[in-house]
């Protein structure tokens, strides 16, 4: 059985990793393993740090797999991440600009390690993955636990894509459910039930991004 690291910006990923990605992979005869940065308290993850755990996990373990399931949101120029000033030059296409990113992290890993290494950002955010279809925030929500259900009906229907909700301190997934949409959002509570309620092919579905990172890994 082949071994996958996902290292998980913090434990709302890891949970969702373990209850929806592991028995994906599982039935791939892979097996995951989903550690996070206790150093990094979530956020604004450093590339320095992360770099350094991303190669003790590729020279600890010489046939096991990493990636990264860190949010684009909230990271910023002084976290260290290469080709970031080139990245910002991309205007319109966030797409575009994750893939400078990515390809510039896998290239600053040890030459003889980066071929077991998948670098991956969500875009924008894990709460992103949570505005596929209304009906699944129904399923596990009462009336009055909403904010404003209207504001979440009209802003699934605006993104086929969720990904490209945006990355304003204002407007970003997580900031839309927490101060308009629901009265008591709770990341690692909620936030981890509604994806895996939601299920892995219906967020691979919407999200063009996350798709190809799982395809990735599934292809290892």
């Amino acid at each position: 059985m082949k071994r996958l690291i996902i290292i998980c910006e913090g434990p709302t990923e890891s949970q969702f990793a373990n209850q929806s990605l592991r028995p994906h992979f599982l039935s791939n005869n892979i097996l995951i393993f989903t550690p996070y940065p206790k150093w990094s308290g979530g956020g604004d993850i450093d590339w320095n740090k992360l770099k350094t755990d991303i190669n003790l996990y590729l020279k600890s373990d010489k046939n096991a797999f990493v990636t990264t399931f860190i949010d684009l949101y909230g990271l910023s120029k002084p976290s260290n991440y290469p080709a970031w000033s080139e990245s910002e030059r991309v205007k319109g296409n966030i797409f575009e600009r994750v893939k400078i990113l990515e390809s510039a992290m896998s290239e600053s890993i040890d030459e003889n390690l980066r071929n077991r290494f998948i670098p991956n950002f969500v875009i924008h955010e894990f709460e992103g993955l949570l505005f596929n279809e209304i009906t699944f925030f129904d399923d596990l929500l009462e009336l009055n636990e909403y904010k404003d259900r209207n504001e979440l009906v009209d802003v699934i229907k605006r993104h086929n894509n969720p990904e490209l909700i945006n990355d304003s301190p204002q407007t970003a997934p997580s900031k839309r459910l927490e101060n308009k949409i629901l009265k008591n959002y709770i990341k690692t509570d909620l936030g981890v039930r509604l994806a895996v309620h939601i299920g892995l092919n219906n967020i691979r579905r919407k999200c063009l991004h996350f798709d190809e990172w799982i395809t990735k890994l599934e292809n290892i």
